[in-house]
């Protein structure tokens, strides 16, 4: 066998591998997953929640009129993680539980775990009045809709939790 049909055989072989990989590892993103990782939302304080939790209206913007309760949840939790809120009616502004604003491209497969459909968010929120939608609370803007919903966060669990993953800084910890 000369080298230059070994040298055939071998690039032959390593593009056969290549593609191979490819088609197994390129995952088409759902719909949900599009709308969850473009993180189109508002949020806003909703009232005092008990010791340790936040009350909030989270607004989802979508192309869909109806809610999906779920990524309202997700946004909510997002949101307390990454945006904080303005204050508003006797309600105190927050700020992110996260300080690096970069933390979620760095600790990106973390985040992607956390929030899919399921995932580890849900154990720190939970709808208020059991998702009920104020009919006030949906807007149409342009081609899209603002539905707002009422969830509570457990500020306290989720700061803890995200402490002892390394994700974040625990409040007592030097500077």
């Amino acid at each position: 066998m000369s080298i230059k049909s070994v040298l055939i055989i071998v690039l032959t072989t390593i593009t056969f591998v290549a593609k191979a990989q490819q088609k197994f590892t390129k995952v088409k993103p759902t719909e949900e997953d599009k709308q969850t990782y473009a993180w189109n939302y508002e949020i806003e304080c909703a009232g005092v929640g008990t010791d340790g939790m936040y009350l909030v209206k989270v607004y989802t913007i979508s192309s869909k009129s109806k809610l999906d309760l779920e990524q309202a949840k997700k946004n909510a939790v997002h949101g307390v993680i990454f945006k904080g809120f303005p204050g508003k009616d006797g309600c105190k502004s927050q700020k992110a539980i996260a300080t690096n604003p970069n933390i979620e491209y760095e600790k990106n497969d973390f985040f992607m775990n956390f929030f899919q459909d399921n995932g580890k968010y849900m154990k720190y929120v939970s709808l208020s009045n059991a998702g009920q939608i104020d009919a006030k609370d949906t807007k149409k803007v342009g081609k899209e809709f603002k539905i707002g919903v009422i969830v509570t966060v457990s500020k306290d669990a989720l700061r803890k939790d995200l402490e002892e993953a390394g994700i974040i800084r625990g409040l007592n910890s030097g500077f």
